[in-house]
């Protein structure tokens, strides 16, 4: 990693989550015109990422000399966060210039996309802006490879204890070690409560949160007497590296030391025996296998048009279009969409609202209710408001059953090809609860997450029951969810926040969500072809 992508992945906060997905980007770029007629430029792409507005430079490729299409060997390696709008800017130079370092004069053209994009789409070829933001002739094309590093291997470990001194409530913590020294806590498993000699349960971690995809990093085990005032005794502790944990066989041994008790103690030994009874790795395939195999974001909004929002012509209401400062429900939509919208080729955004039909077109065309993209949804929104009056009960078990009609589809095809994300708005309490449990726990079996963003200052306790944070769903006759796909957010909580953080929020759980729903049915990612003809857009 060069010392510029270190400085700006910092600032960048690019090392904040102790569990990344990272991509690898190529650039190649074809018939570069150069200003002076009669040498060939000597070109060097700059890749920048925007962070508050700023653009800061991650990396650059090298310089190739007296070439008019180049494909450069450096490989740009990004952290990719499906939540978050990572906005990218290649910048094309002539260093062809006695000049130490990069001027804007050298600048021969740039190319903005985001990070989604060219994950999505694998290959992104795009006509290089000039400075005048014309577009020029000459090209540029961001490829993401399909490499088997986007495989996500699981570590599946078992660990047993022998306290040879007295009945505990032990429970044990892994942590890893950092470079820095610093330690992050990977795991902590269940409390064996009045046990002698405990079995904790099988649990499964991502070999990157656990060891940072290093077999030689160093593991710090610890091992606790639990205590219901939560000053747990501390029973002793060893290292290992991930390395020695999976060439266990027969139950691999660890002594759980005491340092205290090691000084004091003339012929201690030790505070008891960690066996690990076994280690797996299992292959597991990634949110990213999906997407670059193929698979496509449906994305359909449902907008709250009952009677409690008022009316969109007074100031108060929740719809009301302000010439200068957008409601909460433009803002959750354009928040969350914006991210959705990469992963839709076609960019077809279906729109409906809830009033008196429960799931009623809002571009009028009962048809045909696809919207072009975040925009088009936008532009929807607004235009219909004239024309509605605002009435009905706040009933959404129509609209999940009608997303889950288009997910039942999908479900016969046995492949990775469409998962439905179904963004509700709504300002009340739901009026169809039993309903709407029925219509989630049938959702759960289909290829399909819901979002619900709470809009206003109602009370929104119920929701908190469709979220599943508290518990299992429920059907009203007892049926639990298969997978917990409902996220709930109140957007009063993001107010004063920026637009990326509700975002954030409500999208973080999606990936695993499509990850978990194929693997529960067996169904594997397509393979992308590496021929495959690129995108081209202009602007």
């Amino acid at each position: 990693m060069s010392d510029i992508y270190e400085s700006a992945a910092t600032s960048l906060g690019l090392f904040s989550s102790p569990c990344l997905t990272k991509v690898e980007l190529r650039v190649v770029c074809k018939g570069i015109s150069d200003r002076d007629a009669l040498s060939k430029p000597d070109p060097c792409v700059v890749i920048k990422m925007q962070s508050h507005g700023q653009w800061l430079e991650v990396d650059r490729t090298e310089v190739i000399r007296s070439c008019i299409n180049p494909t450069f060997s450096k490989v740009f390696t990004l952290d990719y966060y499906f939540e978050e709008v990572q906005r990218l800017r290649f910048e094309l130079y002539d260093m062809n210039s006695s000049h130490n370092g990069m001027r804007e004069i050298d600048c021969l053209g740039a190319m903005e996309c985001t990070l989604g994009q060219i994950v999505s789409q694998r290959k992104l070829c795009r006509a290089l802006l000039k400075q005048s933001n014309t577009v020029g002739k000459s090209m540029i094309t961001v490829q993401c490879p399909a490499v088997p590093s986007f495989l996500s291997p699981l570590s599946s470990l078992n660990f047993l204890f022998y306290d040879f001194f007295s009945k505990s409530d032990p429970f044990l913590e892994i942590y890893r070690v950092n470079d820095d020294g610093t330690q992050q806590l990977v795991y902590r498993t269940e409390t064996v409560m009045n046990n002698l000699n405990p079995v904790w349960k099988t649990f499964k971690t991502s070999l990157n949160c656990l060891c940072s995809g290093d077999h030689e990093r160093i593991l710090k085990c610890t091992v606790w007497d639990w205590d219901s005032n939560g000053k747990h005794d501390f029973i002793g502790e060893f290292e290992a590296t991930f390395k020695e944990m999976r060439g266990a066989i027969d139950g691999k041994q660890w002594e759980c030391i005491n340092p205290k008790y090691k000084v004091k103690k003339k012929n201690y030994r030790n505070s008891g025996i960690v066996i690990l009874n076994q280690c797996k790795i299992i292959k597991m395939h990634s949110f990213l296998d999906y997407i670059m195999g193929g698979c496509q974001i449906q994305f359909t909004v449902a907008i709250d048009f009952t009677a409690s929002n008022g009316d969109p012509r007074n100031s108060c209401s929740l719809h009301y279009i302000h010439p200068y400062q957008p409601n909460e429900y433009l803002k959750a939509l354009v928040a969350v969409g914006e991210i959705c919208q990469d992963y839709d080729s076609v960019l077809h955004f279906i729109l409906y609202s809830f009033q008196v039909s429960h799931d009623f077109a809002i571009n009028f065309n009962e048809e045909n209710p696809e919207c072009a993209g975040i925009q088009g949804v936008v532009e929807a929104y607004q235009n219909c408001l004239p024309k509605i009056q605002l009435y009905g009960p706040t009933n959404i078990a129509p609209i999940i059953q009608k997303v889950a009609n288009s997910a039942s589809e999908e479900v016969h095809t046995r492949e990775a090809m469409q998962y439905f994300i179904l963004l509700i708005l709504t300002d009340g309490v739901i009026t169809d609860m039993a309903d709407t449990r029925e219509a989630i726990v049938h959702a759960s079996h289909l290829p399909m997450s819901i979002i619900i963003v709470g809009v206003g200052n109602a009370d929104f306790t119920d929701m908190q029951t469709l979220d599943g944070d508290d518990g299992i769903l429920r059907s009203p006759k007892g049926e639990p969810v298969l997978r917990d796909i409902v996220q709930f957010v109140p957007f009063r909580n993001f107010k004063h926040a920026s637009p990326a953080a509700l975002a954030k929020t409500v999208l973080a759980e999606v990936p695993n969500q499509v990850v978990d729903y194929y693997n529960s049915k067996g169904i594997k990612p397509k393979v992308p072809s590496e021929f495959e003809a690129p995108r081209t857009f202009g602007h």
